[in-house]
Order: structure tokens, then C-alpha cells, then sequence
């Protein structure tokens, strides 16, 4: 057997990687969260803008 990881010792590392991202994002506060949303929505607006679809922009107004 060669120094490659097996295909199984692959998926589970990717599952504990998988875990430990989830964990960090539980630990981000509601109001970062929201921003975080904010910055995505206005992402895919400029894609949908770019891609000369007619769109409606769903950006939320936070004050």
C-alpha cells in the first residue's frame, strides 16, 4: 500500500473539517451573521445585474 490516504480516511477527515466549520459558525454573533447575509445578497445582485436578467433586488435595508 502506498502513503495515500484511503478514500474513507478522506471522508471522515472532511467530515471532522465539515464539524469544526459549523462549530465556528454557531460561535458568530446573530448581528454578524446578518451582515454576512447583507454582503451575499449584494454579491448575487451584481451577478444577476452583470448577466443582463431582469432582477429584482432583494438587498435588506438594515439602519
Amino acid at each position: 500500500m502506498n502513503n495515500e490516504e484511503s478514500p474513507r480516511q478522506k471522508i471522515k477527515d472532511l467530515f471532522k473539517v465539515k464539524e469544526s466549520f459549523h462549530r465556528e459558525l454557531a460561535k458568530i454573533s446573530f448581528e454578524e451573521k446578518i451582515k454576512i447575509l447583507i454582503r451575499l445578497q449584494k454579491i448575487t445582485d451584481d451577478i444577476q445585474t452583470s448577466s443582463k436578467k431582469k432582477w429584482r433586488k432583494r438587498i435588506w435595508k438594515i439602519t
